[in-house]
């Protein structure tokens, strides 16, 4: 809701699925080239279903040869972790990823990784993924995952254009002949069917999912009460993969989905709009002079298609991938003209419309026993269309001085009915990267990872970075990992979500902006340390911590600014960021274990793009003070554990139990003079948990049955203040699902 109440009311590469049959995360600091599977089919059963899995299982091992992650801290989830965790497959993504070690919770689904604003990177089987306008909802369902890892640190040189880290996802394929159906429902009015169907015939393979969800809870809640008033959603997800093996080295490969996801923006209650003139008398919109705020009627749909063709050639010493990518993502809000007016003297309709192509490129070859070089290269365009149509009122004064472009304006008084201003702006992006990288055996422990990438980004501004990367991994026959790293990083603002805007037109209207300095967005530079250890003990018990520092220019943040709830990136001038992470994990028989929690601090000063959104004051005072981000969350952490019986008279069933912890986002401070501090103050620390129980029949049945937020917690996410934030939001509050499935 654009409304702000005056209360606070308002990852060793291998995957390790043995040891997280559940609900386990692992941290793994090295990764080791996954070792080619040999084809033992018989040669004269050429053409057989064996020997086509075999030469499946051996093109994937070297997809994944392709893209190491040696030096980076990876945490792991295949498909059985996150079925047995609460909500199962049925959460959003970003759920999930919640339960990975500096992963911090925010707002309208996002999530934040090191306490950076969503500066993370989607990749499906190795093809980036372009990232979509949605601010909530989730373009991808778990349903298609086979395996989630998000890769932080310091990144080898494959990786760019984003710092916090990667999501790499490998999708589920069709090499086992499947069809299940499911139904999930319950609390907030919660329906969601749900088909996934796999198989096989010859050479071609696919895997194709689908859902529909229906919730009275499409949004976090604007206050703590249990039922939000105008908060309905209903959302399409679909996602196909075919794959077809054109022989022993090659594969060519179909990835492609399409989300639909309609919302209701949440409305406050108890509050009353109204706008006056200069004599104080009310002013009549569409006949209202007065608006409240349960009636208000606003909404946003989004869409989101992607695609992606990838062909697959290994022989030898060699491997490679090369794809064409493709995603169209769409964003219309509508507002209710009246009540905005009332409201905020300001109503805006908004589409966005971002269409992306692109062609990647990665290989790797070994050299030797002691070296294998990887390389690649990458080009994308990107054009962005937007529209607005924003309803505004006249004001007879305009005083600003312009010699000063901190010193803010007079509005001046309303003196006329609502006008409706129309804008139109068409803007393109290209960028080109291009890598090359050694991981060097240096000695029978020790692998040094080096190499650079360079990185152009062709929009409003023309920028460029040639970024080196190092990595050293020690891993003495003890059971230890030591790894640290340097990483140069160039990341330009999310492309799909900058904006352009003509201040002139709204000048002497109620959508005068307090200032009027508007420098385009730069791209974030960064130099980025990161060290840490592993060590397993025992069988069963590995222990883990991992530290950062990080400096910034031109640090990228974004905010929302405006009714519409979509993000604007802009630049601090200067930033830093620095943590350490603790995680630990356990494995004993049926039951695992796990818990892990994050210190960070992440601060910013001197707001230098896109001014124009914030007030003269804010600006002034970050200009002279690093002050913190309004994501910046000073502890985080998240554990679970579960156990499955095996035998027995319980043989199948499964529990588990999950929570996480925040210790609270940003806020304002409000001091006794009436002035603020920017993000000075932080919000009160929360612990929420769930808890699961399911049963797999012999029969290809599974039943589940959920509770999330056990304890009933009310916490505050949101409270509508500090930089960017638009406006409150609380957590969910208690609810009961249950889900059943059949397998055939």
């Amino acid at each position: 809701m654009s409304i702000k109440p005056k209360s606070r009311a308002a990852k060793n590469h291998a995957l390790l699925t043995a040891s997280i049959l559940s609900l386990l995360a692992t941290p793994q600091a090295f990764a080791e080239t996954a070792p080619a599977a040999t084809n033992a089919a018989d040669p004269s059963s050429s053409g057989s279903s064996n020997e086509i899995v075999v030469t499946a299982q051996r093109l994937d091992a070297a997809r994944e040869s392709i893209k190491p992650s040696l030096g980076a801290s990876t945490y792991t989830l295949d498909q059985t972790a996150i079925v047995n965790l609460p909500g199962g497959d049925n959460q959003p993504i970003s759920d999930i990823i919640l339960q990975m070690p500096g992963v911090s919770q925010d707002q309208f689904g996002q999530f934040h990784v090191r306490d950076e604003h969503n500066g993370v990177q989607y990749r499906l089987n190795g093809v980036i993924l372009p990232e979509s306008i949605a601010v909530f909802g989730q373009t991808l369902s778990p349903r298609l995952i086979d395996t989630i890892s998000l890769v932080t640190g310091t990144l080898p040189a494959q990786y760019g254009l984003r710092t916090a880290g990667i999501i790499d996802i490998t999708t589920k394929s069709g090499l086992k002949n499947s069809s299940t159906v499911s139904l999930y429902g319950g609390s907030h009015g919660t329906i969601q069917p749900g088909v996934q169907v796999s198989g096989s015939s010859g050479a071609t393979s696919w895997f194709f999912s689908g859902d529909y969800k229906h919730s009275d809870l499409g949004i976090e809640n604007v206050d703590g009460s249990r039922h939000a008033i105008h908060d309905q959603t209903n959302q399409y997800n679909s996602f196909g993969y075919i794959d077809h093996i054109l022989g022993d080295n090659d594969r060519i490969a179909l990835t492609m989905g399409y989300t639909n996801q309609h919302y209701q923006i949440p409305n406050p209650s108890g509050l009353v709009g109204q706008q006056v003139d200069a004599n104080g008398n009310p002013i009549a919109v569409n006949g209202v002079t007065s608006f409240n705020s349960e009636n208000l009627n606003e909404t946003q749909l989004q869409t989101t298609g992607f695609a992606a063709l990838s062909w697959l050639h290994s022989a030898g010493a060699f491997s490679g991938q090369a794809s064409l990518f493709g995603r169209i993502s769409t964003l219309d809000y509508r507002p209710d003209v009246t009540g905005e007016l009332l409201f905020n003297g300001i109503a805006q309709a908004a589409s966005k419309r971002d269409v992306t192509f692109g062609l990647q490129y990665d290989a790797s070859y070994k050299l030797s026993d002691h070296h294998t070089l990887r390389g690649g290269f990458l080009f994308e365009q990107d054009r962005s269309k937007s529209w607005t149509n924003t309803s505004v009122f006249p004001t007879d004064g305009d005083v600003f001085d312009p010699t000063d472009p901190l010193a803010g304006y007079n509005p001046g008084n309303i003196n006329g009915a609502p006008e409706l201003l129309n804008y139109a702006n068409d803007i393109v992006q290209r960028t080109y990267s291009a890598y090359l990288q050694d991981e060097w055996h240096v000695l029978p422990h020790v692998v040094l990872n080096y190499g650079a990438r360079f990185d152009e980004n062709d929009a409003s501004r023309k920028e460029r970075q040639l970024s080196p990367r190092v990595n050293l991994v020690w891993t003495p026959p003890t059971g230890t990992t030591f790894h640290a790293g340097f990483a140069r990083y160039f990341a330009p603002a999310p492309f799909e979500l900058v904006a352009n805007s003509n201040l002139a037109q709204v000048f002497n209207t109620t959508a005068t902006p307090n200032v009027r300095t508007n420098d385009a967005t730069y791209a974030q530079r960064e130099s980025y340390w990161d060290a840490g250890v592993q060590q397993k003990i025992g069988k069963g018990l590995t222990l883990g911590v991992d530290g950062y520092y990080r400096r910034e220019t031109h640090l990228v943040d974004e905010g929302q600014f405006g009714a519409p709830i979509i993000l604007t990136p802009f630049n601090y001038d200067k930033g830093r960021i620095y943590g350490v992470e603790v995680t630990a994990n356990y494995v004993h028989g049926g039951f695992t274990a796990y818990g892990n929690v994050a210190y960070a601090k992440a601060q910013g000063t001197n707001i230098v793009s896109n001014q124009y959104n914030f007030a003269a004051a804010d600006l002034a005072y970050i200009a002279n003070h690093y002050i913190y981000l309004d994501h910046d969350q000073t502890w985080s952490g998240s554990a679970g554990a579960a156990y499955r019986w095996s035998s027995g008279t319980l043989q199948g069933t499964r529990i588990t139990a999950d929570m996480i912890y925040g210790s609270g986002l940003r806020a304002d401070l409000a001091l006794p003079d009436g002035s603020s501090i920017p993000n000075g103050a932080a919000l009160t620390g929360y612990t929420t948990f769930n808890m699961s129980l399911g049963h797999t029949f012999t029969n290809g049945f599974d039943m589940r049955f959920d509770i999330q937020n056990l304890f009933d917690k009310t916490y505050e996410i949101r409270d509508g203040s500090g930089v960017g934030v638009g406006a409150p939001s609380f957590g969910a509050r208690r609810g009961f699902f249950v889900g059943v499935s059949k397998t055939f």
